[in-house]
């Protein structure tokens, strides 16, 4: 190995002109990557002689660790690259040779840096292990005279063309696995009363829920006063989530409520209940005023349960329909949709549009 002489810094290194400062550079980098090819010649011969013996250490990584105060992590890839670009020798005293010798004279001289060599070694990993020697050879030759003056994106397409070269009919495709749907839904009631909704849709989930929300958050027509929609957007949505959950509630193929709708407890006071005053209690977490209860209760299945006033049980009903499906078509031919003042929706749309039965059932 020949000796390095180190180039002479200039005492007031400021006054330097653009052609100095890059002739120094120049000259300290191959110096350093002298020094690095150097350091891996010792490296490997180390290795050959077997650290063991030499220095009590179990491996090389270890004893380099321990004499360049680095981890064993920083350590390996510095003796690995090492190994690599130098012949060595096995116990037996027959050499093994290096698995590239032509990068190797190329660090020696101080052309290529550690990067490029890194590059070169991780390409020559790839190459399939049934290729001839000679074969091997001719790729990493070919790989370490680019690198003499090209960089990282050059150096990756001549691999993808040695690839061709030694594997033409490359490796066996293999059939994509079908990516599984991920739908994820969470529902969490906040303090304030009302219910905060986050989910996770797939593309086919997301595209048909996208769509069925799209039909009917549409905006109401102007009605007769010519007042429009003044819900925005995303109100929009969320009463068409509304009535996506009234229809799939009232359909009877729905599981675990045999054709029924989905049980919620409403609990209320007898004397609440008749003013349409005060608060009833909506399935033991929420609220609801009276007047809201009444309402909700129009077209449902309900089951009565008067209590007293230290909350006993006085009176147990049966479930039992207010309105029959004869009296709902009816009132669909009469008012052509719900007949609640302010209320739009169409009566295929709606499960209130009988309130007004209900209130004369009650006043009765």
């Amino acid at each position: 190995m020949s000796e390095t002489v180190l180039p002479e810094l200039p005492q007031e290194l400021w006054r330097a002109g653009k052609l100095e400062l890059a002739h120094g550079v120049r000259q300290f980098l191959q110096v350093m990557r002298v020094a690095s090819a150097g350091l891996g010649q010792y490296l490997a011969e180390v290795e050959s002689r077997g650290v063991k013996d030499l220095f009590g250490y179990g491996s090389t990584v270890s004893w380099f660790a321990d004499v360049a105060g680095l981890s064993w992590g920083e350590a390996r890839p510095t003796v690995n690259q090492a190994i690599a670009l130098n012949p060595t020798r096995a116990l037996d005293g027959t050499e093994v040779p290096a698995l590239a010798p032509a990068t190797g004279a190329l660090a020696a001289e101080g052309m290529i840096g550690a990067e490029r060599i890194a590059q070169i070694l991780e390409i020559l990993g790839r190459i399939p292990p049934d290729t001839s020697v000679e074969d091997r050879e001719s790729a990493e030759k070919i790989l370490a005279d680019l690198a003499r003056g090209a960089g990282p994106r050059q150096v990756a397409d001549a691999e993808q063309r040695i690839m061709g070269w030694l594997d033409p009919d490359g490796n066996e495709p293999k059939d994509p696995e079908p990516k599984q749907p991920r739908r994820e839904v969470t529902l969490e009631r906040r303090k304030d009363g009302f219910w905060k909704l986050n989910g996770l849709l797939d593309d086919e989930t997301g595209a048909r829920t996208a769509a069925a929300l799209e039909a009917y958050a549409k905006p109401r027509p102007v009605d007769e006063f010519g007042q429009v929609d003044p819900r925005s957007k995303a109100e929009r949505q969320g009463d068409a989530w509304a009535e996506l959950l009234d229809l799939a509630i009232a359909c009877p193929d729905q599981p675990g409520t045999s054709g029924y709708r989905t049980l919620v407890h409403v609990t209320i006071g007898l004397d609440e209940l008749k003013s349409g005053i005060g608060k009833a209690c909506l399935d033991f977490v929420g609220t609801m005023t009276a007047r809201e209860a009444r309402m909700a209760a129009c077209d449902c299945l309900m089951l009565p349960v008067v209590l007293n006033a230290a909350g006993e049980p006085l009176d147990v009903g049966r479930l039992r329909r207010f309105v029959t499906p004869g009296q709902r078509r009816a009132l669909n031919i009469r008012d052509r949709g719900c007949a609640f003042p302010g209320v739009r929706h169409e009566a295929r749309l709606t499960s209130v549009e009988v309130r007004d039965l209900h209130h004369c059932y009650v006043a009765a």
